[in-house]
């Protein structure tokens, strides 16, 4: 019996319709990873392609050709603030993060356009910058594509990508200086200042190696309002540092009581370097 034409279309759309939906997991698959850079976010969505014994640099991925830098989507980067990328500057935004590479160099591309797919549809014209980056040859092979974060600093850390035995570090910063600055000096001239407020503001000049007068003024007025174990110290480092080790020592010796009553052994230890220190 011959089923007439229109009953086989259907009978086979249905067939293929319900192999469209088997669910696979995929050869590629999404990931994102996110990092903390000064006061803003780093942000990398990428596929992750694995080598499958395969040849990728110089081979799958000719030298000199573009290469969305993952599969499927472009990989995006993601800023919640503006970013000096390798000494670039780059607002805050979505990207699409492209790629060359050569035998001995990397260069990533941020692109405007982050909705493409893959390097088809890639237009120069919307480049923002390029970064050309040298080629660090690990002894180990990374199988799957991956981006992490590492050497971090406050304001600052290096997004790594490696695959195969290629390793390329891109430098991000994020420098809040201007505006923190302007934030102690608003916060800092209020009548009901907070001691966290003056606590803060005193970290920072000690962190960053500021006006330690200063700095020693807030925290008399910190260790004046509580008289804790971490304000004892923030008072004693800051004294240390401005050359009066009497009161440095005073403090510190406070903090480490009120430090072993709470079982802090870190502020223990912290309160005996600065003694030993401080001459």
């Amino acid at each position: 019996m011959k089923l007439p034409l229109l009953t086989v279309a259907l009978l086979l759309s249905a067939t293929l319709s319900t192999y469209a939906q088997i669910d696979l997991p995929a050869a590629s698959p999404a990931a994102t990873v996110s990092q903390q850079v000064g006061l803003g976010t780093v942000t990398v969505e990428y596929a992750r392609p694995s080598l499958k014994g395969r040849t990728m640099f110089g081979d799958r991925l000719p030298y000199g050709k573009l290469w969305r830098t993952g599969a499927n989507k472009i990989t995006n980067l993601v800023l919640s603030e503006a970013m000096l990328i390798d000494g670039q500057k780059v607002p805050a935004g979505r990207y699409g993060l492209y790629a060359i590479p050569t035998a001995t160099d990397l260069t990533f591309i941020v692109n405007k356009d982050a909705n493409t797919w893959g390097a088809y549809e890639y237009k120069e014209a919307n480049d923002l910058v390029r970064i050309p980056l040298k080629i660090e040859k690990p002894a180990s092979r990374t199988e799957s594509l991956t981006f992490e974060f590492m050497d971090f600093t406050p304001t600052s850390a290096n997004l790594v990508m490696r695959w195969e035995q290629v390793l390329v570090k891109l430098p991000i910063k994020n420098d809040p200086d201007e505006r923190i600055m302007a934030q102690i000096a608003e916060q800092t001239a209020k009548a009901d200042v907070k001691p966290g407020v003056l606590s803060a503001a005193a970290n920072y000049y000690y962190d960053t190696n500021r006006d330690m007068k200063q700095a020693l003024v807030w925290a008399n007025k910190v260790v004046d309002a509580e008289k804790m174990y971490w304000t004892y110290y923030l008072r004693a480092k800051i004294a240390a540092r401005t050359g009066d080790c009497k009161l440095a020592k005073a403090d510190a010796l406070q903090s480490i009581e009120l430090a072993k009553k709470a079982g802090d052994y870190a502020y223990i230890k912290n309160n005996e370097k600065l003694i030993a220190e401080c001459k």
